[in-house]
């Protein structure tokens, strides 16, 4: 286990280590196929050291549009990972800042080491949910007795893995920042989406001019 939360145990990493992320059991719709991993492309990566772990943000493509995988390495080297695609990473972002002010405003009224005497008994202190087409996202800010952090789960309605992240509350901010740098330059807008509207688009102006 990590020091704040743990994530998937057991999953072997591409570029962190010899292993390979992508074959593991907790790939799901962004990485689907047996030419996935052939085709898909990294666009753009941030490592981020916060406390003892890193964390990997990689903007990657493949035939289904573009997507963010997120990869947690913890002090004891397991691995966790989830995956975003453009329009939820800008939602997790967002939420993002409101668990930081949230998180600041405890620092503020409880100066010092936490304190588990007055928590909830499964440690939350604010929690949020994300939905994407077949996906949810469960957001939790919790307290144990190392320390309080952001725990970020994936789950597939149809069944599958569900897969987490735990992120130091003090790294939120960080990561946020990170996060708004890689939106900033690829968008928030799902590929998918822009397909969609295209066809769309293109039918209305071919009625138009049959008209």
């Amino acid at each position: 286990m990590s020091d704040l939360g743990s994530g998937d145990d057991g999953i072997s990493g591409s570029k962190y280590n010899a292993s390979n992320m992508e074959g593991s059991s907790s790939r799901n719709d962004f990485e689907s196929g047996k030419a996935g991993s052939a085709v898909e492309q990294e666009l753009a990566t941030k490592m981020l050291q916060i406390q003892s772990k890193r964390f990997y943000l990689d903007v990657k493509q493949n035939r289904r549009g573009r997507f963010i995988k997120v990869a947690e390495i913890g002090a004891d080297g397991r691995r966790s990972q989830i995956y975003l695609a453009l329009s939820t990473a800008a939602e997790f972002r967002d939420h993002l800042s409101s668990f930081s002010d949230y998180y600041a405003s405890l620092v503020n009224r409880n100066a010092g080491p936490p304190n588990t005497d007055n928590l909830p008994e499964d440690g939350k202190l604010k929690s949020e949910m994300m939905i994407k087409d077949n996906r949810r996202y469960y957001l939790d800010l919790k307290e144990n007795a190392r320390g309080r952090f952001l725990r970020v789960s994936q789950t597939i309605t149809r069944g599958g893995p569900r897969s987490q992240i735990a992120l130091p509350a003090q790294g939120m901010i960080e990561f946020r920042d990170a996060l708004t740098d890689l939106l900033e330059e690829f968008g928030v807008t799902d590929a998918g989406q822009n397909r969609q509207e295209t066809r769309t688009k293109n039918k209305g102006f071919e009625e138009y001019k049959v008209d």
